[in-house]
């Protein structure tokens, strides 16, 4: 698909809303522990639109308008530790963890059902919500990211293990194994604002996560600021820590089938989550529309072909409007 696509063709993207465009707001999910989170289209159908690493729920910006008028109540929170959110004062962040987080926030919104949109971590998380609390995902729609875990069931389909990019520590995924072995020592070296922000800009740029020319020097301060913070930072590697034995709150539920209707989504160009993404989801995911080839996008793909990913996931979750 990568090779097939032209990217100087690729249609200008929605207007990126100003920095201050929508009202924050904090709500308590863990004790004193709150979450900042957008919510816009209040009345609609609830969305929760769950970003990843290095991501804040900055990632959404060209998404939450157009949802919104579409009818969807609009819900984008930073994850525990990220953006605007508290830090953890007992150091906790797993998938589980961010998992009871984001389903305490939609509770405490009204909502005991409600759609999900997420990618990355975000995606591990959408996962553990749908086998955490039962009959709470009514639809999902899940791309660039660790399928869930079927080991056995994907061996049995003829899948290589091996090539799993995103499970790997090839030359592509190389960071994941700095962060989660070695992040004290790496944090030491990032020790400064611009250093930080200059990582996580990698993550957009010669990293080759993204589709050409898909950030500009705007976009890129725009996504990197909040990691300037060093314990923000430093937090957010904890779910590649959880491979190299940081203890965790409890296991995620991460390896089983999804039997939620889901629309999977990949961006062809990332170098982190490979081809092999599409096959397992086929696997993992039983109820399922696609896998569906975005062109033109890699790992953020609802920022970088929000064209395309606006009006997917409007048509997608038509039938439970109000």
């Amino acid at each position: 698909m990568a090779a097939l696509y032209d990217h100087r063709l690729r249609p200008t993207q929605p207007a990126t809303p100003r920095a201050d465009a929508f009202t924050v707001h904090r709500q308590a999910v863990d004790g004193d522990l709150h979450l900042a989170y957008v919510r816009e289209g209040v009345g609609g159908y609830p969305l929760l639109l769950l970003h990843g690493y290095p991501e804040t729920k900055r990632i959404w910006w060209r998404n939450i308008d157009p949802l919104a008028r579409a009818g969807h109540e609009v819900v984008v929170p930073d994850l525990r530790g990220y953006g605007d959110s508290d830090l953890a004062g007992d150091d906790v962040y797993d998938i589980a963890r961010y998992s009871r987080d984001c389903h305490a926030l939609m509770a405490a919104l009204g909502h005991e059902r409600f759609g999900v949109v997420a990618g990355d971590v975000g995606g591990a998380v959408a996962v553990d919500m749908v086998h955490r609390f039962p009959d709470t995902v009514e639809k999902l729609v899940f791309f660039n990211t660790v399928p869930p875990i079927l080991l056995d069931e994907f061996v049995a389909a003829g899948i290589d293990l091996t090539t799993i990019r995103a499970m790997g520590d090839g030359p592509t995924t190389d960071y994941q194994v700095d962060q989660g072995r070695d992040g004290d020592a790496l944090i030491e070296e990032l020790d400064t604002p611009e250093r930080r922000r200059r990582w996580v800009r990698g993550f957009y740029t010669h990293r080759l996560l993204a589709s050409p020319g898909a950030f500009s020097t705007d976009d890129l301060d725009f996504m990197t600021e909040p990691f300037g913070d060093r314990d923000r930072l430093r937090s957010a590697w904890a779910p590649y820590e959880a491979r190299h034995g940081r203890p965790q709150s409890e296991p995620p539920l991460v390896a089983d089938f999804v039997d939620v209707p889901t629309l999977v989504l990949y961006g062809p160009d990332d170098a982190a989550v490979g081809p092999d993404f599409i096959h397992c989801c086929e696997v993992a995911f039983r109820n399922r529309v696609g896998p569906v080839a975005v062109p033109g996008a890699g790992h953020f793909l609802q920022w970088e072909r929000a064209d395309i990913v606006n009006p997917l996931v409007e048509h997608f979750f038509a039938e439970l409007r109000p």
